[in-house]
């Protein structure tokens, strides 16, 4: 019940930002944030492996060096399976396979590491991007939308969504899912 009542809650402080970055946003995108985006980022394999990093406090210099090798590094490396490996990826991978319309998706801790990820990323450390810093707001939390842009390696019309991870009412991390608009 307890559950509910927060998730409830958190729909509607999240509802009602929408609106405030949603306007050049097609309306089937904000429809899916608010009716299934906003519920998987609920999911406590999302919540606890954010705690679980945000946990361990690794400084900003620390994550900047392994942004740098990580962007660097071609193909993957253990550091890179590990996060592609853990039970956050596979809940994020598991949400793909189940939703053709999710092209991409990736967990992000309070400072923008990457904790989940459904495959690499271009770069470790998403905070200096708008899609972490306009979403965790400082830790207030925002539901942000990108630009819908041609994505030439997957041939399709992708936006950009990131949620907020909540708990306990606190922003906690963020959430960026690649939609393909045009399987909407």
């Amino acid at each position: 019940m307890k559950i509910r009542i927060t998730f409830l809650i958190i729909c509607v402080i999240l509802s009602f930002k929408l609106s405030l970055n949603a306007q050049n946003t097609p309306e089937s995108v904000i429809k899916l944030t608010k009716t299934k985006i906003i519920g998987w980022v609920s999911s406590d394999k999302i919540i606890s492996a954010v705690k679980a990093q945000n946990a361990k406090n690794i400084s900003l210099e620390k994550i900047k060096s392994l942004d740098k090798k990580w962007t660097e590094t071609s193909g993957l490396d253990d550091f890179m399976n590990e996060i592609l490996n853990n039970q956050c990826s596979e809940y994020l991978k598991s949400l793909r396979k189940e939703n053709k319309f999710v092209i991409e998706a990736f967990v992000m801790d309070n400072k923008g590491a990457n904790v989940g990820m459904t495959n690499k990323t271009s770069d470790y450390w998403q905070g200096d991007e708008d899609k972490f810093i306009k979403c965790y707001n400082n830790g207030n939390g925002t539901t942000f939308y990108g630009k819908v842009a041609f994505d030439e390696s997957t041939q399709t019309y992708l936006i950009q969504v990131s949620v907020p991870v909540v708990e306990g009412g606190k922003t906690i991390g963020a959430v960026t899912f690649g939609i393909d608009v045009n399987s909407l």
